[in-house]
Parts: C-alpha cells; structure tokens; sequence
C-alpha cells in the first residue's frame, strides 16, 4: 500500500550555478566561446594527428586519443548547461540523468587510465630509448587505449548499477547543472550512507591508484633525466613538462574533492565546472602552444591552404 502511494520520479530539476538571471545570461557568452573553443581545439588535434603523417608515433596517438576524450567528456555537460542559462525550468528526464552519469564516469575514469599510458610512453621513450620502437609498437598501442577505455566503461556501470538500485520517489531538486552522483543519491527514498561509501570507495581507488602510478612514473622519468645529458634534458623535460601540467589540472580537484571532509556547494560547482568547460580547453591549449611537432604541423597545413 506505502508503495502504491509513492510517485516515481521521471524527472529532476537542476537549480544551475547561480540563482541571478542576470548572471546566467551574462555567463551565456563566456560559457558558449569556451565551450566551442574546447570542440574546434580537440577536434583540430585529433584531424591533425590523422593527416600529417610526422605524427604517426605512440605519443601522438595518445595524444589523439585524449583529445576525443576531452571533445566528449565537455560534451556530456556543457551543452546542457549553455541552454539552461536561458531557461527557468531546467529539468532532465531520468533517463538523461542516468545517461549523464554513465558518460561523466565513463570518459573521466578512461582520461585517468590513459594519462597513466601516457606516462608509460614517456618513461619507455626517456628512460628506455633504445627499445623504445618494440616496446610501444602500433599493437601495444592500440591495447592500452583499449584498455583505458574498457576500464572507464567498467568504472562507469559499477557506480550507474549502485544509483540505478535507488528509489526515487519525491525530491527532484538537483543542486547543480548536471547529474553529480553524490546529489542525485541525496534524493533517493533511503539511508544511502553505506551505498555513498561503495562509490566514494570505487572513484577513489580508481583515482589514486592512476595518481600513484603516475607519480612513480614521472618521478622515475625526472631522476633518469637529471642523470643525462643537458642537451636530452631539456628536450625531454619540454616533452614530459606538458603531460605533467595536464596531470596536475586533472587530478588537482579530485585530490581536493577528496580531502576536503566539508561539501561546500559553491567550490563543487566550481570545480564542476573547471572539468567541464576549462579543462578539455586547456589541454589542446598546452599541447599545442608547447609541442614543436605539432606547431610545425599546423605551420605546412597553413602553408599548404
């Protein structure tokens, strides 16, 4: 009969960043120049890397890869986001909040796995230069994305199978402008605190296990350089100073989230937002602005137009 009585829920309503109009529609601009900057930039790498045969190497491929993850990781939110700055009503079916979640875990956790990979080809090329060609062969190359990418997908169900075994039956108030799971769980019809420590547990292990890794690489790399000459050095460091400033950018506010034991609404919308909009801009942004290869690249493609 309690059961019969309850309304399942087929929507939830975001309450957005701010409650200001004014500021919504200011932030309509900014939010849409940063958004398409995010699109062109990764999308032009991603071409880029395909057509210009110099750039047919691990590193490179990598380098396409977390580009297209970054085009879709700033797609699954920000489009969204953008319209509902003009909206009143900012609601999302159940199904477009299930979906949410299941590409924000599933794009994120494989950018986790695949800047361990990364690091993985910059230690092999740095620290193990003569072998560098067999070890990270075409094959190997293509394993590892698949792998980071399969990771991501299994990380991605195991937190959407938690969420998706909730009853939700009358709150629909979501404070934020996507589907966070911490939010979402909050509405359910339930005790969810053993259910938040199952997914708070499986991010976390995920996360610190892909930083842990990565500072053993990177440390290993920077101590292998400094034994080297100066001329290798400095190249190598150029290459490898890139990849750790995407790492720094990525794993920053996680490390954060994680430590910080007091939720503060407007730090996480901030930083939901700096995943969302800033992060997938900067990347191409790095790359491009510090990698020789690919502005030499850009150079004979603008030559040759």
């Amino acid at each position: 009969m309690e059961e019969a009585n309850q309304t399942v829920v087929t929507e939830f309503i975001f309450q957005g960043l701010c409650a200001s109009k004014e500021l919504q529609i200011f932030l309509l601009l900014p939010f849409s120049t940063l958004y398409l900057m995010a699109v062109v930039g990764n999308l032009f790498i991603v071409i880029l890397i395909i057509i210009d045969h110099h750039l047919h190497s691990p590193m490179y491929f990598l380098l396409a890869n977390l580009s297209f993850i970054d085009f879709c990781l700033s797609s699954v939110t920000t489009p969204k986001l953008i319209t509902d700055l003009l909206k009143d009503n900012k609601t999302i079916s159940f199904g477009g909040c299930m979906s949410q979640i299941l590409c924000v875990h599933f794009f994120g956790g494989g950018e986790m796995v695949l800047l361990v990979t990364m690091a993985y080809d910059r230690y092999v090329a740095i620290c193990r230069p003569l072998h560098y060609s067999s070890i990270m062969d075409r094959q190997k190359c293509i394993w590892l994305v698949l792998i980071s990418w399969i990771i991501g997908f299994i990380h991605a169900m195991s937190q959407l199978i938690l969420v998706l075994e909730l009853p939700f039956c009358g709150p629909r108030l979501v404070d934020s402008f996507f589907c966070d799971i911490p939010l979402v769980m909050k509405l359910a019809c339930m005790n969810t605190d053993i259910l938040e420590i199952l997914i708070n547990a499986d991010s976390g292990v995920l996360a610190t296990t892909c930083f842990i890794l990565l500072l053993i690489s990177y440390t290993y790399i920077l101590l292998t350089v400094k034994l080297h000459s100066k001329d290798g050095s400095s190249k190598a460091l150029s290459t490898c100073t890139s990849h750790i400033i995407v790492v720094v950018l990525f794993f920053g506010p996680v490390i954060f989230i994680y430590l910080c034991p007091v939720s503060i609404t407007w730090v996480d919308k901030f930083l939901a937002v700096f995943y969302s909009v800033i992060t997938p801009l900067l990347n191409p942004a790095i790359y491009t602005l510090r990698n020789k290869d690919i502005k030499n690249a850009i150079k004979k493609l603008i030559n040759h137009m």
